[in-house]
């Protein structure tokens, strides 16, 4: 469901002749229903006996998904001033590669490698973060007179917030790799 709504959640955010920004306002509330459903599935799927392989390898693919997509966004319209915006998001989109890297290659030699409390308190920061950033978006272009105060309590909070998602994303990235440093070892040969 959460691959579904991110063309929609794109679509609403770039169109620019809704007027007063309602676009981003919808794009926010989209993603706001696609974190959510991640919560649910993942509760649904282990309360009823639901859990496949299928939905073990899609859910962290739309996670991810629904995330960058909001990150590219954001940067790509200067919501987050260029260049600290593609800065922070090479470094999450690269620890995403990696740690995704690295499960493959556990997986190939039958190790699962679970998601530690370091990475749970990341995503917990980014579906925070993410929302709030879309927020910001829609003040810049909603053409509402919302008080300088306001506004710069929203930038606050949003950068904020934001460079703690990739601090944060370096701790548990960094974190991943040494806990299972062992995966990366080459198999002795006999």
């Amino acid at each position: 469901f959460r691959v579904i709504l991110i063309p929609f959640m794109m679509f609403f955010y770039l169109a620019d002749f809704i007027p007063y920004g309602i676009g981003k306002i919808v794009a926010l509330v989209i993603f706001v229903v696609g974190a959510l459903t991640d919560l649910l599935d993942g509760k649904i799927a282990r309360k009823y006996n639901l859990v496949t392989n299928f939905g073990k390898f899609l859910d962290p693919i739309a996670d991810k998904m629904l995330t960058s997509t909001v990150f590219f966004l954001i940067v790509a319209d200067g919501t987050i001033p260029h260049p600290w915006g593609a800065i922070m998001v090479t470094i999450i989109i690269s620890r995403e590669f990696i740690v995704s890297a690295l499960r493959l290659i556990a997986s190939s030699k039958g190790v699962v490698l679970a998601a530690d409390m370091w990475g749970k308190v990341k995503t917990t920061v980014q579906m925070i973060a993410l929302p709030i950033s879309l927020f910001l978006a829609f003040v810049y272009t909603s053409g509402f007179a919302f008080a300088d105060w306001f506004v710069l309590t929203v930038e606050i909070v949003t950068y904020v917030l934001l460079a703690l998602a990739t601090l944060l994303t370096i701790i548990s990235g960094v974190n991943y790799l040494v806990k299972n440093r062992n995966c990366l070892k080459e198999d002795e040969k006999k």
